[in-house]
């Protein structure tokens, strides 16, 4: 698999299983992507922007309001930017911000600014995701043409056993290199 040239973006939320996203990207990079990180402010409480950084190589985004530091508007052009748009891990949160529309933070507004591929990597508590909110947010994603990595079933961080740990990295890279 050769992704070079091609810019994703991944965008890292509030889960325990944010530390995945650290070898999501470092296997993008060393596939030869371009890969740029938007770090949400709950992402920020597990994993760091400096860790980000020294994976991808690149500047990591933060806050909607952070001053770009060229002229461009961030969510603009990370949006033109991006071959494929990744969110790893997704919580019911950003799930259900995405699903209305919600514009509220650098990750959202660059994804619904977007013409790139998204993919979603769900990523949290059983009865969570299979709430009825959330499984209707998730097929309102895919009615939009977003593509989903499912969970996989195993122990979770809360000591819970069942469906909701984040896809193994391999999966998502897959589906992300699937997509370009």
């Amino acid at each position: 698999m050769n992704l070079k040239g091609k810019n994703i973006i991944i965008g890292v939320t509030g889960s325990i299983a944010a530390y995945k996203a650290c070898d999501v990207v470092r296997s993008l990079v060393k596939l030869g992507a371009n890969v740029e990180c938007i770090l949400t402010k709950s992402g920020a409480e597990f994993i760091t922007a400096l860790t980000l950084q020294t994976l991808s190589k690149n500047k990591v985004y933060g806050g909607m309001f952070d001053a770009p530091e060229t002229w461009e508007i961030n969510h603009i052009s990370l949006a033109k930017k991006a071959d494929v748009i990744a969110v790893v891990p997704a919580t019911a949160d950003v799930i259900a911000r995405l699903a209305v529309g919600r514009a509220d933070d650098l990750l959202s507004s660059t994804v619904l600014a977007t013409k790139a591929k998204v993919v979603i990597c769900p990523a949290m508590n059983s009865n969570m995701l299979n709430h009825k909110a959330t499984q209707k947010n998730i097929a309102v994603l895919k009615n939009y043409g977003y593509k989903f990595v499912n969970s996989v079933k195993g122990e979770l961080a809360c000591g819970d056993k069942g469906d909701g740990r984040l896809a193994p990295v391999e999966d998502i890279v897959k589906a992300i290199a699937k997509e370009l």
